[in-house]
């Protein structure tokens, strides 16, 4: 018997195909799932990895709300025309505090995982006030109304207890203290702040800046 006879056995008879069927199914989960149990964690682990401070929260709820995740992506695919473009691929670990990730399923516009370290904070000052004076080409519409519209932080507090409710580690300290640390954090990263070293700059910004050890730069 030939080996398209054989073949033609599963075709003429629907139950043999089914069966044919679950079990190539159920070959392919043992094969992707078994090996799941033998590890401790599925998420590599990459130094400097931390939790959103307050501020940096708050600038991420508006990017939910202005739904900025509707055109970019927030994660580099390991392809080469992507991280030669990019920056190196997203790894799973830096998105183990986003609730909900912002991965992003469409690029209008280009990733933005990495766009923080590829521009200077003027740049993107200007992006922002105006995207078709560093990109002429740019459909972004302007947000130059976030500039002068004070940023509502009252709620802050409950933010993170609900971000903690999820699993990411936030402390009763940084929670208790989330109002007061999002004003200091907004006043050092204004761009007339003086350059200081942190003994120079008062007892308040000490404590903030202990709070949030270690200080990863999330580009």
């Amino acid at each position: 018997m030939s080996l398209w006879q054989k073949h033609a056995i599963l075709e003429k008879n629907s139950i043999i195909l089914v069966i044919g069927i679950l079990i190539v199914i159920a070959i392919g989960g043992l094969v992707e799932i078994v090996p799941l149990f033998y590890l401790k964690n599925t998420i590599e682990k990459v130094e400097g990895v931390r939790p959103y401070t307050p501020l940096e929260l708050a600038g991420r709820d508006i990017y939910v709300r202005e739904g900025c995740y509707l055109c970019h992506s927030q994660m580099i695919r390991p392809l080469r025309d992507e991280v030669e473009r990019y920056g190196h691929y997203s790894l799973a670990v830096e998105s183990m505090y986003d609730h909900p990730f912002q991965w992003g399923s469409k690029r209008t516009g280009p990733d933005l995982a990495r766009v923080g370290g590829k521009y200077s904070d003027d740049w993107h000052r200007d992006h922002l006030r105006n995207p078709r004076s560093v990109v002429p080409g740019s459909v972004m519409p302007d947000y130059s109304w976030l500039e002068q519209t004070d940023l509502d932080y009252a709620h802050i507090a409950d933010n993170l207890k609900a971000q903690a409710t999820v699993g990411v580690p936030y402390t009763a300290d940084m929670i208790t203290h989330a109002v007061a640390d999002v004003a200091t954090q907004a006043a050092t990263d204004s761009p007339d702040f003086l350059k200081a070293e942190p003994t120079e700059l008062g007892p308040l910004l000490e404590l903030t800046l202990k709070r949030w050890q270690p200080t990863a730069v999330r580009s």
